[in-house]
């Protein structure tokens, strides 16, 4: 799911290309994108584009008159500038913008068509789309604790909960508590103080970094190769990949369509964390440690 960084490279490229010209239509071929209709795409059809931000994982079209065209492009969608007026591709194609100078291509990686538009009239109707949770470049460190400490939470549940803050998901919370030293289980309510300022610190250097990685990468084109999956990460996605802090394979915990990617040398003190599912089934078998956990993985002769 695009989150903070890729979001923000996002909203700058499309300020470059739409800002100040009208949307000059939107074609939707399939019902499941759109939410709302009031207005219907008609409607706002031809209003200019005054502003472009991102709302929580949420990317919001201001448009002439407080109309508003908010994209939630959850897990598999993306977002591609194509040739004004290009044909809306029959696989995996949920919608087009057309402007004047090009058209805004929506795609969605996926079977299953998550990803959603709503369009709205009034700010009223918008902040009733906002979850509302906490920007951390514009918080202070005690806006930040007091966020971590609304709800009782793993870490990892509350840096992702859009409720509490605002643009971390699932890729930039593993490298933020990696960076920060922290447990992604450990419960929200339990840090000390040095740990909530050292979490405060390190989640605003790991997103500004990726951010700021991404703009280069991107240039003055259209990022293209939005992914949750990026090889300079260091533990996100890198199962059994050495950890490049101390070289501990790194491990996950696995839930449904989610995963809890850390390195047990520099989080969780050489514990290896249970997975629910996994440990119930081995009972007394699961490993404990990662010496344990090296120890009973087959090798080449094995």
């Amino acid at each position: 799911m695009p989150e903070y960084p890729d979001l923000t490279v996002y909203v700058e490229a499309l300020e470059a290309r739409v800002l100040g010209d009208p949307l000059e239509k939107i074609r939707i071929p399939g019902p499941a994108l759109l939410k709302s209709v009031s207005p219907r795409p008609n409607e706002i059809e031809g209003r200019r584009v005054e502003a472009i931000r991102r709302m929580g994982k949420r990317l919001v079209f201001e448009l002439e008159d407080e109309a508003f065209a908010v994209l939630h492009l959850m897990i598999a969608g993306r977002l591609h500038w194509k040739k004004r007026g290009v044909a809306i591709p029959r696989k995996r194609a949920h919608a087009a913008f057309d402007f004047p100078r090009g058209s805004l291509l929506l795609t969605e990686a996926s079977t299953k068509k998550r990803a959603s538009l709503h369009l709205v009239e009034g700010r009223a109707a918008l902040e009733a789309l906002d979850p509302a949770g906490l920007e951390v470049f514009s918080a202070s460190e005690d806006a930040f604790r007091a966020a971590l400490e609304r709800e009782r939470h793993t870490l990892k549940r509350s840096l992702t909960d859009p409720h509490l803050f605002s643009g971390i998901g699932n890729a930039y919370s593993d490298e933020i508590l990696h960076r920060a030293g922290l447990s992604p289980i450990k419960m929200s309510d339990r840090l000390t103080p040095e740990e909530v300022t050292r979490l405060y610190h390190t989640t605003r250097e790991v997103l500004e970094q990726w951010t700021e990685r991404l703009r280069i990468e991107t240039g003055e084109g259209f990022p293209e190769k939005v992914t949750a999956f990026r090889p300079e990460m260091a533990v996100h996605g890198k199962f059994r990949e050495p950890c490049p802090v101390c070289e501990t394979p790194v491990q996950r915990i696995v839930r449904a369509s989610n995963e809890v990617n850390y390195c047990p040398g520099c989080q969780t003190e050489g514990k290896v964390l249970a997975d629910r599912a996994l440990s119930k089934l081995l009972g007394k078998d699961w490993p404990r440690s990662i010496e344990e956990l090296e120890k009973r993985r087959p090798g080449p002769g094995n």
